[in-house]
C-alpha cells in the first residue's frame, strides 16, 4: 500500500474521482440484460402507467422485488430522459459508489491505517463483480450497499459516547432502505455474517445499556423494510401470494447446486484472483499482517457469508457480492505485506505466486488488442481511432509490467494492476456498441416501425421476452395458448412467436391468414441464433371471412 502521508494526501476526494471513473464511465455501452430489462420496465410502466406502489411488468403484477431501486430508477428516468440508458443504470453506480464510500470508512472506524484502507478500496472497486454489478441496473447493488450503510451506523451507534440516538436512527434507516430494495437479502447475507464476526473480534460491550438504541433500530428499520409488502398483499393478495409461492419455491427447486459451489468464490474478484486468494491464507498471514484484529474479522466476516450462502439451495454466482466486499480487505492485507518485505523477507516460493500474478497480467495486456480485433473482426475500422488508442495504451501497459517486474518495482505493479480495469472501462467498454442487438439486421426498431406503419397491435404467443418488451419501448399483450383467441384481439393483428419453443403455435390460429413478416434476433450480433431464447419470427395474421 502507497506510504503517503495521510494527513496531506487525499484519499477520499481521489476515492470519488475514481470511483466515478469505474462506475459512471461508458455506463450505457452494455447491452441491457434479462434482469435490467424486467426492472427498467416496471421503472418506466411507474412514468408511463402511474404503477408506483401496485408495481408492474407489461401491465403485469410483479411484486417479486420491493420497489425502492425501481423508484429511484424511475426518478432517475423522468429527469434525464425515460429512453435514455445512462438513466436507469445511474441509480445503481451511485449505490456502488455509496458501497465503496462506507467500506473505506468503515475501515478507519476499525483502525485500520488510511493507506492501506485506500488500497482495499481501490481492490473493492477494480473487483470483476463490483464492476458489474455496480454497472448494471439489478437491485443486488442496492440491497448491499444501504446494508454497508447500516454495518457502518449500527458501529457508531455501538462505540460512540455522543449521538447514539441519531447512528441508530440512521441505522434503521437505511436497514429499512436494504429490506426495502430486495427483502431480507443483505440481512441474511451481509448484516448477519458482519455482525457474528464484529461481536466475535471486536467484542459488543454493555449491550443491555443501549436497548433504547437498538429498538429505534430494530423499530425504524422494521416499519421502512414492510410497509410495502403489507401494503400490496392486502390491496392485491392473491397476485402477491401467487408470485410469494413461485418465489419461495425458487429458493428450493430453482438453480439448485451443490453446497460447494461458492467455494471458488475469490474468482468473482477478477484481476485479484491469486492475491485473494493468498489473502485467506490465515496461518500463513497472521503474523504478517498491520493489523492482525482487523484482519481476523474481516476474514471471518468473508468465511461466514460464504458458508450460510451455500446452505441455501439456489445458488446464483451474483449472489456472492456479500463475500466480495470483506474479501478486498484481506486481499488488501496480502498486498501490504507484498509491497513492504518483497525485495528483503520473501522467499523464492513466496514470490512465485506474484510473479505468476503479473505474468498473466502481461500476456493479458499484450494479448488485448489482438483478442478485441479476433473478437469483433473488421467491424473495429468503425471506430479504428479509439482501437489504435486501446492497443497503444494496452501495449503500454504490457511493458510496464515487464518493466517493473524486471526492476521489482512491486507497487508499481499493484498499481498497474487496478489501471488495467480502468483502461477496460474507459477505452474497452465503447466497443461493445459494436455488438450490440441493435446493430442486427432487422431489429426491434424494424419491428416497432413496422406496428406504426401497419396501425396494428402487436402480441406475443410465447410469453413475455423482457429484453424485447424493454427494447419495444412499450407493453407487448400475450396470448394464452391454452384458451381461444379473445375477440377483443381483433381482425388483424401482428404475433410474435418462438416457433423452436411453441412448435403446435399455430393450432389456435386456425380460423386466421398468416403472413410470415421477418424474423428478430435480440441475440449480440457476433452470436447470433445462439439462444433461441432471444429470437422470435414475426407474423401477421388476418381473420378469414366466414
Amino acid at each position: 500500500m502507497p506510504n503517503y502521508n495521510s494527513k496531506n494526501f487525499p484519499y477520499l476526494p481521489l476515492l470519488i474521482g475514481l470511483g466515478s471513473l469505474i462506475f459512471l464511465a461508458n455506463l450505457d455501452a452494455l447491452f441491457v440484460n434479462i434482469m435490467e430489462a424486467r426492472n427498467f420496465i416496471t421503472a418506466r410502466e411507474m412514468l408511463t402507467h402511474n404503477n408506483w406502489i401496485l408495481t408492474t411488468m407489461n401491465e403485469l403484477p410483479r411484486y417479486e422485488k420491493p420497489p425502492l431501486p425501481t423508484w429511484l430508477t424511475a426518478i432517475s428516468a423522468w429527469l434525464f430522459g425515460i429512453q435514455n440508458l445512462f438513466a436507469y443504470r445511474l441509480p445503481a453506480a451511485l449505490s456502488a459508489l455509496m458501497l465503496l464510500l462506507i467500506f473505506y470508512k468503515l475501515q478507519l472506524k476499525l483502525n485500520i491505517q488510511k493507506s492501506l484502507a485506500f488500497g482495499a478500496s481501490i481492490i473493492l472497486m477494480t473487483s470483476f463483480f463490483i464492476i458489474t454489478l455496480g454497472r448494471e441496473g439489478q437491485w443486488d447493488i442496492f440491497t448491499h450497499s444501504f446494508m454497508m450503510g447500516c454495518c457502518y451506523f449500527f458501529v457508531l451507534m455501538l462505540t460512540s459516547a455522543k449521538h447514539q440516538r441519531s447512528y441508530a436512527l440512521i441505522a434503521g434507516l437505511l436497514f429499512g432502505a436494504s429490506l426495502l430494495s430486495k427483502g431480507p437479502v443483505s440481512l441474511y447475507a451481509l448484516f448477519i455474517p458482519f455482525l457474528i464476526s464484529y461481536s466475535v473480534i471486536y467484542k459488543i460491550k454493555e449491550l443491555g445499556s443501549k436497548w433504547k438504541f437498538l429498538a429505534i433500530f430494530i423499530g425504524v428499520g422494521l416499519i421502512i423494510g414492510t410497509w410495502w409488502t403489507i401494503f400490496v398483499h392486502h390491496y392485491d393478495a392473491q397476485a402477491f401470494n401467487e408470485i410469494a409461492e413461485q418465489e419461495s419455491g425458487r429458493w428450493l427447486n430453482y438453480n439448485v447446486r451443490p453446497f460447494w459451489y461458492y467455494w471458488s468464490f475469490f474468482v468473482q474478484s477478477g484481476i485479484w484472483t491469486i492475491p485473494a486468494m493468498i489473502g485467506l491464507f490465515y496461518p500463513y498471514l497472521k503474523s504478517r499482517v498491520s493489523n492482525l484484529k482487523a484482519y481476523k474479522f474481516y476474514l471471518l466476516w468473508t468465511l461466514i457469508t460464504v458458508v450460510l450462502l451455500s446452505i441455501i439451495p439456489e445458488k446464483k454466482s451474483r449472489y456472492l457480492l456479500p463475500a466480495i466486499i470483506p474479501l478486498a480487505v484481506t486481499t488488501a492485507f496480502y498486498v501490504e505485506y507484498v509491497i513492504k518485505n518483497f525485495k528483503l523477507k520473501l522467499t523464492k516460493l513466496e514470490k512465485f505466486p506474484i510473479y505468476l500474478n503479473f505474468i498473466l497480467l502481461t500476456l493479458i495486456a499484450l494479448a488485448a488488442p489482438f483478442v478485441f480485433y479476433f473478437v469483433f473482426g473488421e467491424e473495429l475500422w468503425e471506430m479504428r481511432t479509439l482501437f489504435i488508442l486501446f492497443s497503444l495504451f494496452f501495449i503500454l501497459l504490457g511493458f510496464g509490467f515487464i518493466i517493473a517486474l524486471l526492476k521489482s518495482r512491486i507497487k508499481l505493479l499493484f498499481a498497474l494492476q487496478a489501471t488495467m480495469m480502468m483502461l477496460i472501462i474507459i477505452l474497452g467498454f465503447p466497443f461493445l456498441k459494436l455488438i450490440s442487438p441493435t446493430q442486427n439486421t432487422p431489429n426491434v426498431a424494424d419491428l416497432k416501425a413496422y406496428k406504426i406503419a401497419e396501425n396494428i397491435q402487436i402480441y406475443e404467443v410465447s410469453g413475455m421476452l423482457p429484453e424485447l418488451i424493454w427494447a419495444f419501448g412499450e407493453p407487448i399483450p400475450v396470448i394464452n395458448t391454452e384458451k381461444a383467441i379473445d375477440p377483443q384481439v381483433g381482425n388483424e393483428f401482428g404475433i410474435l412467436v418462438s416457433e423452436e419453443a411453441n412448435p403446435n403455435w399455430k393450432d389456435i390460429f386456425k380460423n386466421y391468414t398468416l403472413k410470415f413478416v421477418d424474423e428478430y434476433n435480440l441475440n449480440p450480433a457476433i452470436s447470433k441464433g445462439e439462444n433461441s431464447r432471444l429470437i422470435r419470427s414475426f407474423y401477421k395474421a388476418t381473420k378469414n371471412l366466414p
